[in-house]
C-alpha cells in the first residue's frame, strides 16, 4: 500500500527506510543551512527529532529561511520547524530546544542518545563544543562551514576538515580541532571566496535591528551581519541531509 515514503523505498529499500524511521537527528541550528536540512530530512523519512536554536524569526530571514513568512515572524524558530514536520508526519516524534549551545549549557544535553548530529550553528565556540563532545561518544557529525557571502551554490563540497581549503570558518576549525586531537571531520564547505558586504549608509542590521522583542541573540550584539541570498544556505543545508541519510541508510559510498 502507497504511503508518504513510498517513493523513497523505491530508490533506498526497505530496510533502509526502516533504519531512517528509527533514527533520531539532532540539528543544532535552524536557519538558513539547518531548516532545509530538516526538511529533507523529514521528507526521507526520519521520524524522530531534535531541535535547537534560541532565535525568533526575523523579517530579515525572509530571504532564505523555510520557516520564514510574514505570517510566523516573533515565533521560535524550533517551534515553527517542528510544526512543519508534523504536518509532513504526523507520526514523527520531535523534542525542542529553544536554547544557543555553548560550553556553558553543554553538559544539560546527553548527545549520546543521538544517532546523527548536524552542526548548522554559526558560532565557533558551539561548534568546537558539539564537535568534541559528539566525538567522545562517538556519535556521527556533520558540519556546514561558511555560507554567508556567497552566491555560488556549485562550489560546495563534502570533504573532511583536513582536505578544506579557501574558506576562513573552516581555517579556524582545523587549527581548533587539531590542537584538541580531532583527527577527522566529515563537513559541506564552500571554495566560493567570500563577498565582502556592501556597507549600508545607515548602518544596517547592526545598527537598527528589527529582530522581534525577547530575541537575545540581535543584530545589534554581532560584530559583522554576513549578506545572504535565497538559494545558497538551503543547497548547504541539503546537501548535509544527503550525507546524513546516506549514512543511515547504508547508502553512502563517499566515506
Amino acid at each position: 500500500m502507497p504511503n508518504e515514503f513510498s517513493r523513497t523505498e523505491l530508490l533506498l529499500g526497505k530496510e533502509a527506510v526502516e533504519r531512517l524511521k528509527s533514527a533520531y537527528v539532532a540539528i543544532f541550528g535552524i536557519g538558513g543551512v539547518g531548516s532545509y536540512a530538516v526538511e529533507a530530512l523529514a521528507r526521507s523519512g526520519i521520524s524522530r527529532f531534535a531541535l535547537f536554536d534560541d532565535d525568533k524569526i526575523c523579517l530579515t530571514n525572509i530571504n532564505r529561511q523555510l520557516i520564514a513568512t510574514r505570517s510566523t515572524i516573533g515565533m521560535q524558530k524550533v517551534d515553527v520547524m517542528r510544526a512543519r514536520i508534523l504536518d509532513i508526519n504526523p507520526k514523527a516524534v520531535v523534542k525542542t530546544h529553544p536554547c544557543f549551545y555553548l560550553p556553558e549549557n553543554a553538559d544539560e544535553f546527553d548527545l549520546s542518545e543521538y544517532s546523527y548530529i548536524i552542526d548548522a550553528v554559526d558560532t565557533v565556540s558551539a561548534k568546537l563544543e558539539l564537535i568534541v563532545r559528539a566525538n567522545r561518544v562517538n556519535v556521527p557529525i556533520i558540519s556546514c562551514m561558511g555560507a554567508g557571502n556567497k552566491i555560488d551554490p556549485t562550489k560546495f563540497e563534502v570533504e573532511d576538515i583536513y582536505k578544506t581549503s579557501v574558506c576562513p570558518l573552516a581555517r579556524v576549525i582545523r587549527r581548533e580541532l587539531k590542537q584538541r586531537g580531532i583527527k577527522k571531520l566529515k563537513v559541506v564547505y564552500s571554495k566560493e571566496p567570500a563577498i565582502s558586504p556592501i556597507r549600508e549608509e545607515d548602518g544596517g542590521c547592526s545598527k537598527n535591528c528589527i529582530c522581534p522583542p525577547g530575541t537575545k541573540r540581535n543584530c545589534s550584539v554581532r560584530r559583522q551581519v554576513p549578506g545572504s541570498i535565497s538559494f545558497v544556505p538551503p543547497v548547504a543545508g541539503f546537501i548535509l541531509a544527503g550525507e546524513v541519510i546516506k549514512d543511515i541508510a547504508g547508502t553512502n559510498t563517499t566515506g
